[in-house]
This record gives C-alpha cells, sequence and structure tokens, in this order.
C-alpha cells in the first residue's frame, strides 16, 4: 500500500492536505481515504459502531497515528467501490508525515562512513561497528515533494544524501533488534541536505551535527508499507537500487542492501531505554557514494547553487524532486 497527503495542484493557497491511497502499482491514480469511508458507511451504516476506525473522518495521517491506528488499517478503506479516484498529474503532495515527532538520522552504510573517515585521515572507529550511531535532526524544517530548500546564509557548500527512512507507527520501548520492524509501518524516500562547511567546522569539536544539518530535511513522495517490499529482502535490508541525480544527470547510485545495519537494528537503539511514538521518523544514514562530498571531484565539481534540481529515486519508493533556490530575503 502507498499512503500520501494530496491535494489539486489548482488548490487555493493554505487548502488542506487529503490522505489518499495508490490504486494502481505505479502511483497514477489515487482514492481519496475519506471519500473511502463515507461511502463504506453508506453501504453499511453499521461501521462506526462496530469499528472505532471509521467515527472520525480520515484527515491526515498524523491525526490517524496520534488516534492509536496504525499505517495498514488503512488497508481496508481500499475496498470501497466505486469512488471517484484521482490522477496523480492533478495532485500536488505534500510530506507523507507532516509533523514527526522526532527524526533520528543514523549512519549505517560503511561505503559513506568510511570515505568521511578518510577524508579526515582517519579510520572508521570499532565501535561503529557494532553500535547503530544516530544523531537528531531538527523536525521544524520538514520539506515536502516540490518544496523548496536554500543554502543556509553562512554556508556555500550545500549537499544533498541519498537516504530511506523509516515510520514508527506503534508505541515501543527496549524493543529487541529482531523484532524492530514490527515497529515499522512504512518506508519513504529522505534527502538529509548537508551544508558541508559548517558541518567541517561543527564537527571539529567532536559533538554531533548542528547547523550543518538542521535548515532542511525532505521526505516523500509518499509511504510504501513493507508488504510492498518483501520479496526484495536481501542482507539487512532490500536488493533495491537507490539514486540521485541533479538537473536530470545521475550522479549516486547504490543499494540499500548494502547497510551494515538493518531498520530491525536501528529502532533497538533508538528505542532503548526510551519510547518511541507514532510519526517518528529514522533515517538509514547516507547509502555509499550517496553524496556530492564523496563524488564531486570526479563528477558534477561543484556544490549545489540556485537553479539546480535534484531528484532522489529509490525502487518501489518512487522519487523524491526539490529545487534549489535563493535564500528568500525573509529569512
Amino acid at each position: 500500500m502507498r499512503i500520501a497527503h494530496v491535494r489539486e495542484r489548482n488548490a487555493p493557497a493554505g487548502a488542506a492536505w487529503r490522505l489518499a491511497a495508490a490504486v494502481d502499482s505505479h502511483g497514477t491514480r489515487w482514492l481519496d481515504l475519506e471519500a473511502a469511508r463515507r461511502r463504506l458507511i453508506e453501504a453499511d451504516p453499521a461501521l462506526p459502531h462496530n469499528s472505532a476506525r471509521f467515527r472520525q473522518p480520515i484527515t491526515t495521517l498524523d491525526a490517524h497515528l496520534a488516534a492509536g491506528h496504525r499505517v495498514a488499517a488503512l488497508s481496508e478503506l481500499l475496498r470501497a467501490e466505486p469512488v471517484e479516484q484521482m490522477d496523480a498529474g492533478d495532485l500536488a503532495f505534500g510530506p507523507p508525515v507532516l509533523r514527526p515527532p522526532s527524526l533520528r538520522d543514523f549512519y549505517a552504510f560503511e561505503g559513506h562512513v568510511r570515505t568521511m573517515w578518510e577524508r579526515r585521515g582517519g579510520t572508521v572507529p570499532e565501535a561503529w561497528y557494532r553500535l547503530p550511531i544516530f544523531y537528531f535532526s531538527n523536525v521544524s524544517e520538514i520539506r515536502g515533494p516540490g518544496d523548496p530548500v536554500w543554502r543556509p546564509a553562512a554556508s556555500q557548500e550545500l549537499d544533498y544524501e541519498l537516504e530511506v527512512a523509516a515510520l514508527i507507527d506503534t508505541p515501543v520501548q527496549d524493543l529487541a533488534a529482531e523484532r524492530g520492524e514490527e515497529a515499522i509501518g512504512a518506508y519513504m524516500i529522505m534527502n538529509d541536505w548537508s551544508a558541508r562547511d559548517l558541518q567541517r567546522e561543527e564537527t571539529t569539536v567532536r559533538l554531533g551535527p548542528a547547523k550543518g544539518k538542521d535548515f532542511a530535511t525532505s521526505i516523500g513522495p509518499w509511504l510504501v508499507t513493507p508488504d510492498e517490499l518483501a520479496d526484495a529482502r536481501a542482507a539487512t535490508g532490500y536488493d533495491l537500487l537507490m539514486s540521485a541525480s541533479v538537473n536530470g544527470e545521475e550522479l549516486s547510485r547504490g543499494s540499500w542492501s548494502s547497510a551494515q545495519f538493518g531498520f530491525g537494528a536501528m529502532v533497538a537503539r533508538a528505542s532503548a531505554d526510551v519510547r518511541l511514538r507514532p510519526g517518528d521518523l529514522l533515517g538509514s544514514g547516507t547509502v555509499g557514494g550517496g553524496c556530492l562530498l564523496e563524488i564531486k571531484d570526479e563528477k558534477l565539481k561543484r556544490w549545489l547553487e540556485p537553479g539546480d534540481a535534484v531528484t532522489l529515486a529509490v525502487e518501489r519508493l518512487g522519487e523524491l524532486s526539490n529545487p534549489v533556490v535563493e535564500r528568500p530575503v525573509s529569512r
């Protein structure tokens, strides 16, 4: 199942997002889930009495999770027929989670980690091979598909980072790694934008990244539930191609299955001694070769500039595109 926040492209400014599900394998036709809920109640008026999911309107995924429902519960609405479907070409897509409570970004791909350490003249610490390491990012600057991104005022070195993110959709604490993926409701593409010059200065004091990272994180274009990926399972992840392009030119390519740590291990680490809440996001970290810091000198030969269009793609998860623009004067 694919789930997204959508609204008509010609909708008035500030129009509310609607929760929708794809009705085909390519994401070209979408079903308004609130319309589906109403149609099912028309066919069976006893549904609100028998199921809590039918007692309140379907608004956003955030509200659905806050009510204690898991992502998979939305599949029940797909049996509504006939309900008018929406064409993807007529829709704008928003962040799959509008206001995530938290965002932890991990460091799970050895290829990327090794390159980062070698550039500093070091080697990968032994602890990295034992511990899924993460930092907390900033949930106030979440971007969706098509939303513009700009460099921080003090930066000249804007970079993309090609990642996958997992959505926690049930409360958990101290979950074992072998059960960690039970807490994941869906996956999506994530771009952990980085200001490399700010990050370079910050990390000299051996604390986690801050202003080099917290100005923008893009997620989307939709959520894909784990059952859609099951037949591609491989190693710690899935045998699915990940790629990044700038202005239509592919620059990065890797595989989700090359991760040192799977999301089960990441959930275990994140939930140790604390509560994970529905809506929390876990980023995988950057796939090897999945950022300009690693491949700029051989390929693009520069950092991102206003006018660039960055597209991240992961098989079965779709494509996430964002334009790079000049920093707004009001900022």
